[in-house]
């Protein structure tokens, strides 16, 4: 595997503050398809009882956007950039209870302006 984009080279601008964009290598994506358990479903079910953030969802959310983000950042190091521009994350309900997140960008190779 290619090595790893650092976050702080991820930006849903259409720049990196110091660097200066030298080649763009097009659209790439991470995907992942999540649903929760029915273990999980039934806490969550609970905790929508007593009220507030329901955590189990908020984890269930977070570790699949993590997991899109990396596989993103792993697509555009394949293709050779060091950055990501135009971030943006996108989510879909593809069957009850199972939900598809994309996180995608256009992959850059940048230098230090400095």
């Amino acid at each position: 595997m290619a090595n790893p984009i650092p976050h702080h080279q991820v930006s849903t601008s259409n720049e990196i503050i110091g660097c200066r964009i030298v080649r763009s290598f097009g659209i790439v994506r991470g995907i992942t398809v999540r649903s929760r358990s029915v273990v999980g479903n039934l806490g969550a079910a609970l905790q929508t009882i007593v009220g507030g953030n329901i955590s189990i969802y908020t984890e269930l959310c977070e570790k699949a956007r993590e997991e899109a983000f990396e596989l993103m950042l792993q697509h555009a190091a394949v293709m050779g950039a060091n950055a990501v521009v135009a971030m943006r994350y996108d989510a879909n309900e593809v069957a009850q209870g199972v939900t598809e997140v994309l996180a995608y960008g256009t992959a850059v190779q940048v230098e230090p302006t400095v």
